[in-house]
């Protein structure tokens, strides 16, 4: 018998169990304290109620509340609500005739010496009109429970599924003229120095190899991401001429943890897309750390004229997709910021992350 199987059994048992003792507290049990003898005619009577009950509770649940309520028609949910309380009092009514059952049960008063009850006429009964009404309450919080539960679930679903596609969408945003030059520039150093052309390589597979296999689970080590973009820098110091200095300072990892991955690389992206002149000094500095559970960067870069202009629009496919998914991802647990320094004409960039407990003990493992 599979999980789901399972599942549904232990459903139907709970469902079954929970009938009996309803039933058996507010329709069964009072009527045995009493010092009568009851007629067989009363339990067929009072099982008939039961079983009316749960008619109402799961007509309730299944058509009533998704075709009325949750469409915003709750005067007519209303209405019906109402009129099936009077026809519920209708049809137990029309039972204890068919039953004869009022005469029966004066019988059984006169029988210990009391006198005979009144006839209840067309008396509505107020106690099944009120458990009717009980009943139909509780089947519409169960239902509209599951509801909010089955909606949470689909939301959560397709955010995993949107931040899937976005970290698709993400790797494919970074500059195909990146893989492009850096195989020009690994070719042409292959006149001049073979083995820092075949490190090179070995670096661009590396960072493939990472791409397509290690970022498709969701997450990954950060050992393995900070590895990644170690690669990402050295390959691109083969594009810079000696005005640029770069700078790199990866965090002391003394336990692995799982990060989401590609959070990083769109930030040092751009500060080599917008940091490097050809003719002036310029500074990339890119710093990682790691204390506790907070993990934290900084990017620096220098700024030109020709990209001042970007620099007060921070923007870009990329940032504005990796911005999303922190907001998906680590929902009130990361700051943001990005901005210009006056004194030093540099644009920096400040992420810091909050890691949970299951974070640092998956790494662990």
């Amino acid at each position: 018998m599979n999980a789901v199987k399972i599942r549904a059994f232990i459903t139907v048992l709970l469902h079954f169990l929970l009938w009996m003792l309803f039933g058996f507290i507010l329709l069964f049990y009072l009527p045995l304290t009493w010092s009568i003898t009851v007629p067989p005619q009363f339990w067929v009577r009072q099982g008939c109620e039961l079983i009316l009950l749960i008619i109402i509770f799961y007509i309730n649940s299944s058509v009533f509340v998704p075709q009325l309520l949750l469409k915003n028609q709750s005067f007519l949910f209303l209405l019906v609500i109402i009129g099936v309380g009077l026809l519920s009092n209708f049809v137990i009514k029309f039972l204890d005739d068919a039953l004869n059952l009022p005469f029966l049960i004066n019988q059984a008063f006169l029988k210990i010496g009391i006198p005979k009850l009144p006839k209840p006429g067309n008396k509505m009964d107020i106690f099944l009109i009120m458990m009717t009404f009980l009943i139909i309450g509780i089947s519409t919080s169960v239902t509209l429970i599951q509801k909010w539960q089955a909606d949470k679930q689909l939301r959560e679903a397709l955010e995993k599924d949107k931040i899937g596609s976005e970290l698709s969408f993400l790797k494919a945003q970074i500059n195909p003229h990146f893989f492009f030059n850096t195989l020009n520039n690994i070719y042409a150093l292959t006149h001049v120095n073979v083995e820092k052309s075949r490190n090179a390589l070995h670096k661009l597979s590396r960072m493939m190899r990472y791409l397509l296999y290690d970022t498709q689970a969701g997450s990954t080590p950060l050992s393995k991401e900070v590895s990644f973009i170690v690669d990402y820098i050295e390959l691109m110091k083969l594009r810079l001429n000696e005005t640029t200095k770069v700078t790199f300072e990866g965090p002391l990892i003394n336990h692995d943890i799982q990060i989401a991955p590609m959070l990083f690389l769109p930030y040092i992206e751009n500060a080599f897309k917008h940091g490097v002149s050809s003719i002036s000094p310029s500074v990339i500095a890119i710093d990682l750390s790691m204390e506790d559970k907070t993990l934290e960067m900084n990017v620096r870069n220098s700024i030109f004229s020709e990209n001042a202009e970007i620099a007060d629009n921070y923007r870009g496919i990329g940032l504005a997709n990796t911005k999303r998914r922190l907001d998906l991802l680590y929902p009130g647990k990361h700051t943001f910021s990005a901005g210009k320094t006056e004194d030093t004409n540099e644009f920096v960039v400040h992420l810091t992350l909050i890691l949970d407990d299951i974070e640092l003990h998956s790494g662990r493992r």
